[in-house]
């Protein structure tokens, strides 16, 4: 199945929106209605992953985990996303699903807004509606499955550099898209904790958006040593952006001048550990996040949990959960990379 890539003004999007998801459903309709682009099969029970856009090593690791736990709960699992992280490029996905009838729908919203209304149309029908590693507003749906703490993830990042550079001179951050909410909700944090942090004296010169591809992340990284020859320090709190950052840094007269730290992947990364480019990063397992998502979904569907602060389920192989305010279930903690423990990390790989 492939999906079709559009640019459009947002003043346009909703005549857009309506034209797209004419287009998603007719090509659900090539491979059966619920089937995901492989053709996955299975039972009564339907679950559709939706993230933020396709071709992204990290998202493959979160859909291979939402794959497993499908299997072993016997539901019929789909995934669909448009190719490139538009704010309101999946809301045709969405629409799709909702006309499909599909009963739990998993989205990572490329904006917390964008998504709402196709999300509460979806839930009107009797859709269980769950957010992963990137957040709707709350009111929009059941559940929100988060990675670690925003402030732990914030505060892993600024750790790791401070460990490289001190605490004092130029720094910058190059992130995914200007509108993502998980990106946000780390910057913020991390802008927070500089400013509360008196070990932390660094002057943040520009945040950049590389928009999760990897030749404008490259790009941006240049412009960046371009536009500020006396940077010390680069946090990039995306896989695509820390990756397409490395490679840059890898060739150019800044490797080893230049700290780069961020969340990566430990298969991408461990090549620019090896020759110097960059000595620590961070992330967690990218499959758990899909694996719970699907577990959450079924306790959902079942009514084991509604949502509220307290509930519990289980959640096959990671144990047993619990709801947090505001409908947060957290995955687990922060892991920090480096040269010496890296092997220990090659299942967290594409």
């Amino acid at each position: 199945m492939t999906f079709l890539r559009f640019h459009r003004p947002r003043h346009r999007a909703l005549a857009a929106a309506g034209a797209l998801a004419a287009l998603a459903l007719a090509l659900s309709a090539c491979s059966g209605a619920g089937a995901s682009p492989s053709g996955e099969e299975g039972g009564d029970t339907t679950l559709s992953f939706i993230p933020k856009n396709l071709n992204n090593p990290y998202i493959t690791l979160e859909l291979s985990g939402a794959k497993a736990a499908a299997e072993e709960l016997g539901f019929t699992y789909a995934e669909a996303a448009p190719l490139d992280a538009g704010a309101d490029s999946q809301i045709p996905f969405i629409q799709t699903e909702v006309q499909n009838g599909t009963n739990i729908i998993a989205v990572s919203p490329n904006d917390p807004d964008a998504v709402c209304p196709a999300l509460e149309d979806a839930r009107n029908g009797g859709a269980k509606i769950i957010t992963f590693d990137s957040d709707s507003a709350k009111e929009c749906r059941d559940l929100f499955i988060n990675q670690v703490a925003v402030k732990d993830v914030a505060k892993g990042q600024l750790e790791q550099l401070y460990d490289q550079i001190g605490g004092t001179g130029d720094i910058a951050i190059l992130s995914a898209t200007a509108a993502a909410p998980n990106q946000n909700a780390w910057i913020e944090a991390m802008k927070a904790e500089i400013a509360s942090n008196p070990d932390y004296e660094w002057n943040l010169v520009a945040t950049v958006y590389g928009d999760d591809d990897d030749t404008k992340s490259f790009q941006e990284a240049q412009g960046l040593l371009q536009s500020y020859p006396d940077l010390k320090g680069i946090i990039s709190p995306t896989t695509v952006g820390i990756a397409a950052t490395a490679r840059y840094l890898s060739t150019s007269e800044y490797k080893g001048k230049v700290a780069l730290v961020g969340l990566g992947l430990p298969g991408q990364m461990k090549e620019y550990l090896t020759d110097g480019t960059v000595k620590e990063f961070a992330l967690w397992d990218p499959s758990e996040v899909g694996y719970l998502t699907a577990y959450a979904g079924k306790a959902l569907l079942d009514g084991t949990i509604t949502g509220a602060e307290g509930d519990t389920f289980e959640a096959g192989k990671l144990g047993t959960y619990t709801v947090g305010a505001d409908g947060l279930v957290l995955v687990g903690e922060l892991l920090k990379f480096n040269a010496e423990n890296i092997d220990q990390y090659d299942y967290i790989t594409f």
